[in-house]
């Protein structure tokens, strides 16, 4: 059994919103779930830094958008250093030229993905975690996003593969569609311990509530035991504009 979350950290904030204020309630609210590995987006060099200081048994692979350096956010994928081996990890851009930053089709920003090769030490078994932060705009970018990421998934073979991230769009959507064709499937209606709160409220659940952050799973190999969404407060206040969501997975 493994836990993996995805956490949209949000890049910017205002008073008791601000990145200061927030990042120790960040920090507490994935200490407190303790995932095995984790995705972040919107998570510029700052956040990076944060989290590397304030969550010590993980490591991370991962650049920045912007220059595949320290520039951008970054789509991050986080992972206990005590439990996992990393291998076979790797970026590329949502566009047409993915091995260099790059803006693709109708995209309004550079989005870009990373995923990891995870293997525990104990038991010898791997999966690969995905990450991303798909564009907010461009439909052709969300949909040919999530293509790239299916068809690099299933160049792995029969490893098992999650896929983390704020993808930008509902369920139903093409994009949704897309990410749950062939061996993918949604591990938030796939667990059968599972529940149906929003993960988008920008910081007004009670008049914003969509879903568009997701944990997708490929189900020929790794089975949804339960899906969470974090829908709580950090001592009365917010951690975020999304809330986080995590899965407790097992490999087939």
């Amino acid at each position: 059994m493994f836990r993996v979350m995805s956490f949209n950290v949000l890049c910017w904030g205002e008073g008791e919103n601000s990145i200061e204020n927030r990042i120790p309630r960040v920090v507490s609210i994935i200490k407190k779930y303790a995932p095995d590995s984790f995705g972040v987006q919107e998570a510029h060099k700052m956040w990076i830094d944060a989290l590397v200081e304030g969550l010590p048994g993980y490591d991370y692979v991962g650049v920045g958008r912007n220059d595949g350096k320290e520039d951008g956010e970054y789509a991050a994928v986080f992972y206990r250093r005590d439990r996992f081996t990393p291998s076979d990890s790797g970026n590329f851009w949502i566009s047409e030229t993915p091995d260099v930053p790059s803006k693709g089709w109708d995209s309004a920003c550079i989005r870009i993905a990373t995923y990891v090769k995870l293997t525990d030490k104990e038991t010898g078994e791997s999966y690969i975690h995905f990450n991303t932060h798909l564009d907010h705009i461009g439909v052709q970018a969300q949909i040919n996003g999530a293509k790239m990421i299916q068809e690099k998934a299933a160049s792995f073979g029969d490893v098992p593969v999650v896929a983390t991230g704020d993808f930008n769009v509902e369920q139903g959507s093409d994009c949704y569609n897309t990410m749950i064709s062939a061996n993918m499937a949604d591990a938030r209606t796939l667990a059968p311990d599972t529940d149906d709160c929003f993960t988008f409220h920008w910081f007004k659940p009670e008049e914003i509530q969509t879903i568009i952050d997701f944990i997708f799973v490929d189900k020929t190999t790794v089975e949804p035991v339960k899906f969470r969404v974090i829908n709580e407060k950090v001592d009365g206040k917010f951690y975020s504009d999304h809330y986080a969501v995590y899965a407790d997975l097992k490999l087939k």
